[in-house]
């Protein structure tokens, strides 16, 4: 088979997929020969965002809602007929940046997420097991979310992620299922942009921290989600990739 068709008959469902690292996981993974629902909130614009992309179906849901794991695991079998691979990838950004003194709003934010996170790991378990390939992905937060001197929290973010990721691939291992996460640097989606815009300073901190003297693109964690959704990571698990350019220091 054709290494462009790398996921191929497989059935994947991405998380807050309407724009930004999310939309470019989805179509990612069609370029590779997945069929995929995608899932966001009605103002997201899901269900016709994708309109006319092959093996794409848009599925609107409100993933902060009670029960919601289970309805969307029930979902994927029902339009896509199993499941294979789950991207978890969540909005991590707050009303302003969290520095290293916002203890209280990045613990909120930590459980908010991971929590969301574990739901619907621990829903897609039992139809995962049919899967030949099954894949769970954590995506961590984005720089944008931190404020300039954020530098702390956001590896407590790190941290956090870790843990979960670690813990659900132990437990998960024995059905042949790996759970790893990714951990983007500063990346270019729509609403880091808003914040860019708005602090130029944190944006050119961002850039001169990178060894690759740029910020990053959605496309840039694409690639990395397609690696760990493939065979390729068949022996990796309970771990973690930074996609952040490289550090400058």
């Amino acid at each position: 088979m054709s290494d462009a068709l790398r996921l191929f008959g497989l059935n994947a469902v991405v998380t807050e997929a309407a724009a930004g690292i999310g939309e470019a996981v989805v179509r990612t993974f069609v370029k590779h020969g997945a069929s995929v629902l995608a899932v966001d909130s009605a103002s997201s614009g899901i269900d016709t965002h994708f309109k006319g992309v092959r093996n794409v179906r848009g599925l609107v849901l409100d993933l902060s809602s009670a029960g919601v794991a289970a309805r969307l695991v029930e979902a994927a079998e029902s339009e896509l007929g199993g499941l294979d691979i789950l991207v978890n990838n969540f909005d991590w950004q707050t009303e302003s940046p969290i520095n290293d003194t916002d203890d209280n709003a990045l613990q909120f934010l930590l459980r908010n997420v991971t929590g969301r996170m574990s739901e619907l790991c621990e829903a897609a378990l039992q139809p995962m097991q049919k899967s030949p390939a099954g894949r769970m992905i954590n995506i961590g937060c984005v720089r944008s979310v931190f404020g300039k001197k954020g530098a702390n929290a956001y590896a407590t973010s790190q941290a956090g992620i870790a843990s979960l990721t670690a813990k659900l691939a132990a437990r998960f291992g024995e059905f042949g299922i790996t759970v790893n996460y990714l951990q983007p640097g500063a990346v270019m989606t729509p609403v880091s942009r808003r914040v860019f815009a708005a602090d130029k300073e944190l944006r050119d901190l961002c850039i001169r921290g990178s060894a690759a003297k740029r910020l990053g693109e959605p496309v840039d964690i694409a690639k990395v989600v397609l690696f760990l959704a493939t065979d390729d990571s068949v022996f990796v698990s309970g771990t973690g990739i930074v996609a952040d350019g490289g550090s400058a220091k």
